[in-house]
């Protein structure tokens, strides 16, 4: 019981300090640092042990690093396309 206690309060120590602290430069690093909270939190759960935990923040931060990728891509403009005057 003290273990998952002191495990779900290093998680939210870790996330406050990434979510708060702006150390990120761009929405990739962001996605990759929340991922791999959430699938930490997810593996800890799913299988007690560190191994799962392990795994689970390394497919977090993976998943969450394409997806802050596809977001800053859908954020910038596209040098190809043209480009339409604003009125």
């Amino acid at each position: 019981m003290i273990k998952t206690v002191v495990t779900i309060l290093t998680i939210l120590a870790f996330s406050a300090a990434l979510l708060f602290g702006g150390g990120c430069q761009n929405q990739a690093q962001s996605g990759a640092a929340v991922g791999a909270l959430a699938g930490a939190g997810v593996g800890q759960l799913a299988g007690r042990d560190t191994k799962s935990t392990l795994i689970g923040a390394g497919v977090g931060a993976g998943a969450g690093y394409i997806i802050g990728t596809e977001m800053e891509k859908q954020k910038t403009p596209n040098p190809q396309e043209p480009q339409e005057p604003q009125k």
